[in-house]
């Protein structure tokens, strides 16, 4: 593990970002496996909020899909959350991120278009796609 993940899993821990995923894992119900990266993978998680295939809370990985079916780019993406939380100060990052889909939504109409968040995790490997801003669109015939 490269040293910035084993920062990353420290800081994360300690900002209390990742007990609180552990926490979120158990009140759904999912199972929880070691991942890449300092990442722990939970399956099978059973919540209907929210309504994304994959979501990231700390170093854990939260998912409703069964063991094996994320992907390579999916989990790197994630990866990028992980320490974005870490950058955030931990927990702070939830309604920062709320704040950015708010800002995606009038901009665009999409929630992880222009969300710096997923930008910077990289839109693609979130399977995202890019949706220009609504006045681009308004003046295309």
């Amino acid at each position: 593990m490269r040293r910035l993940h084993r920062v990353r899993r420290t800081l994360n821990y300690l900002n209390l970002s990742t007990p609180f995923g552990l926490l979120l894992v158990r009140l759904g119900g999912a199972r929880r496996t070691a991942g890449p990266d300092g990442l722990i993978l939970a399956y099978g998680y059973r919540i209907p909020f929210p309504v994304a295939g994959a979501f990231t809370v700390g170093n854990v990985v939260l998912t409703r899909s069964g063991e094996g079916d994320l992907t390579e780019s999916l989990i790197r993406h994630e990866g990028r959350h992980a320490s974005q939380y870490m950058v955030c100060a931990g927990l702070p990052m939830l309604p920062l991120y709320v704040v950015a889909v708010a800002v995606s939504v009038l901009v665009c109409g999409d929630t992880a278009s222009w969300n710096v968040f997923e930008r910077l995790a990289n839109l693609e490997d979130g399977n995202y796609t890019r949706k220009s801003p609504w006045w681009f669109r308004l003046k295309s015939p």
